[in-house]
């Protein structure tokens, strides 16, 4: 059990830091539900004229899913860092850490579904546009990944 009173540091430095890893995850699970919720809407749609494409029109959600899993490496951890000897300079770049991942994470997500509902409606009146979508998908997908890059680097930067 962690006791901020064996400690110098104030006893908010915990806080901040669980607060790093519980934006990390809060946050990136936002955008992999919202990213899912609304391209299933547009599967949902695309399937009633044209259910042979819906294994196509499923890599949306599997790449807002892959979102919620940057946040869960980052929020692992810094959960996983906060100890005895924590200082209020670690709680600062955990707390950096987790809106580094979280608000990427999140803007992602709600790229991905407003471009996946599109993308998967759009592939079902004209399969051409498969290859678009996807390219698409893959540059809403990277913001999250420049977050979780960012992260990582402040979090190996203690």
């Amino acid at each position: 059990m962690v006791t901020a009173a064996l400690s110098e540091e104030p006893t908010y430095a915990y806080f901040l830091g669980c607060t790093g890893a519980a934006v990390a995850i809060i946050f990136t699970t936002l955008g992999a539900s919202y990213g899912t919720a609304v391209s299933g809407v547009g599967i949902a749609k695309m399937a009633v004229n044209r259910p042979d494409m819906i294994m196509k029109a499923i890599i949306p959600v599997v790449m807002a899913g892959i979102i919620a899993i940057y946040g869960l490496v980052v929020s692992v951890l810094i959960a996983g860092s906060i100890g005895d000897e924590y200082t209020m300079e670690d709680s600062y770049v955990h707390l950096g850490a987790g809106l580094s991942v979280g608000l990427p994470g999140l803007t992602a997500g709600v790229a991905i579904g407003i471009a996946g509902d599109a993308g998967v409606r759009g592939t079902a009146e004209q399969p051409r546009l498969f290859v678009g979508m996807v390219l698409i998908l893959i540059f809403a997908e990277v913001l999250a990944l420049y977050g979780l890059i960012v992260a990582i680097y402040l979090y190996t930067k203690l």
